[in-house]
């Protein structure tokens, strides 16, 4: 196995790795890039301190806008602060924001094409002991499915801070997913990010996995027991789900023949969909798809709920398994 990217932490898949809630990284980037441009505003729903928007509220009140239980208020009035030049950031759990305001969403900032920033909190099933309906699975295929949307899901404390920062500077709509609870620290400060760039972080020849979020480590530590039977296993980091990295899953997929995709999220309409699509119009080649497999999600812990809906890096290594024996067919 070979270790692409040398700019990743260097603890990783060590006893002192460390984990950190994505979420962090969100409020150090909003904060950092509030101290930096005066136009950076923020709104939230009631939920300040869950979606770390606190830090900056604290320092910046008089850019801090709490809109209280009102989804929908929430990103039209972001709409509206970005229509003046404005760059707005509005936060909340994802199940409600895009899960509540998703038509809001819609017509106010899609439509017209607002560069307002959406953080959608608490998505995946590692939400937990929440239960189904705050367990956010859809938002991934809501959010693609617009036009003038970017969506953005990244893997961790260092990249959510980075995604935030760039996307201050950036023009369009962006759909930012987050996860509640810590995830391994995979990057470091050092690790590149460009919105709409894939990272190649180790180089393989007989299988490819693309995977987004939390569950990157999981595809990691798949790759590394995929090593010990003597399969090279070349995983992707897709943080940018749309617009997608076409060159270089292109690249990686011409090179082994086969792809696996790995998201904590519903199948249809998110990251391995976008890759099936992408693969069925250049290079059709075996995918298998891990995911949430058309269910809801149920109460819960991480580990207990990342096994239940197969999630985990055991059958990240079944799935590569079965896509390399189907390309031999």
């Amino acid at each position: 196995m070979i270790v692409k990217s040398q700019h990743l932490n260097q603890s990783l898949f060590g006893a002192s790795l460390e984990a950190i809630p994505a979420r962090k990284g969100f409020g150090d980037g909003l904060l950092a890039a509030g101290n930096t441009n005066h136009r950076v505003v923020a709104l939230c729903a009631d939920l300040t301190e869950s979606t770390q928007m606190k830090a900056f509220a604290d320092a910046h009140p008089d850019r801090f806008f709490e809109v209280g239980i009102a989804e929908q208020n929430l990103v039209t009035v972001a709409s509206g602060l970005a229509a003046t030049g404005k760059v707005a950031f509005t936060s909340s759990y994802a199940a409600f924001s895009p899960g509540r305001n998703w038509e809001q969403i819609r017509t106010t900032v899609a439509l017209n094409n607002q560069p307002v920033k959406i953080i959608g909190s608490h998505a995946g099933v590692s939400v937990g002991p929440d239960g189904a309906t705050h367990q956010m699975l859809e938002d991934i295929a809501m959010m693609r499915a617009l036009p003038n949307m970017t969506v953005i899901v990244p893997c961790d404390t260092h990249e959510a801070q980075k995604a935030t920062e760039a996307m201050v500077g950036y023009s369009h709509p962006v759909y930012l997913r987050l996860a509640r609870e810590k995830t391994a620290v995979v990057t470091s400060q050092q690790t590149p990010f460009k919105i709409g760039k894939a990272e190649v972080y180790y180089e393989g020849e007989d299988v490819t996995i693309v995977a987004c979020g939390p569950l990157l480590y999981e595809a990691m530590l798949a790759a590394r027991e995929l090593a010990k039977h003597n399969i090279r296993a070349e995983v992707i980091n897709s943080a940018t789900v749309k617009p997608l990295d076409s060159k270089t899953i292109l690249a990686s997929a011409h090179k082994t023949g086969a792809v696996v995709t790995v998201e904590e999220a519903q199948i249809a309409g998110g990251l391995g969909g976008a890759v099936c699509e992408l693969l069925a119009a250049e290079y059709p080649v075996p995918v298998r798809r891990i995911g949430v497999q058309d269910r809801f999600g149920q109460s819960g812990t991480v580990s207990e709920l990342w096994d239940e809906y197969e999630l985990n890096a055991p059958h990240i290594v079944l799935a590569a398994k079965a896509v390399i024996e189907r390309k031999a067919l």
